[in-house]
């Protein structure tokens, strides 16, 4: 589970400085993931299909063992147009890139148990 952990941090996606809380960010960052569940929640409440809610919170769900809602947003991100994501690394990706990386590593962690 380490791994996926490590995984997941260097694919949390960030946004402009000032959204940062908006997307769950500072909380997964910082280990307090019902922090980050409660924020991504709200923010799910007001825009439901805003790619970076949903991969960071399928983030929170992987990492406290609910694969099968991770799956579920993961997929839904896939539905849906890819769009361009800054990562925290400072790096980008398509949000079809992260939701395709998150499924391999729920099959991963579903398969090592």
């Amino acid at each position: 589970m380490r791994s996926c952990s490590m995984f997941l941090a260097a694919l949390m996606v960030a946004t402009p400085a000032l959204a940062k809380d908006r997307t769950g960010y500072t909380a997964i960052a910082a280990g307090n993931l019902s922090q980050a569940e409660a924020t991504l929640s709200a923010e799910r409440a007001i825009f439901p299909r805003r790619p970076e809610v949903l991969l960071n919170l399928a983030a929170v769900y992987a990492r406290t063992d609910r694969v099968a809602q991770a799956r579920t947003l993961y997929n839904d991100v896939l539905a849906s147009e890819p769009v361009s994501l800054d990562l925290a690394n400072g790096g980008a990706t398509s949000s079809h890139e992260v939701a395709q990386r998150g499924l391999a590593r729920l099959s991963t962690t579903v398969a090592s148990r």
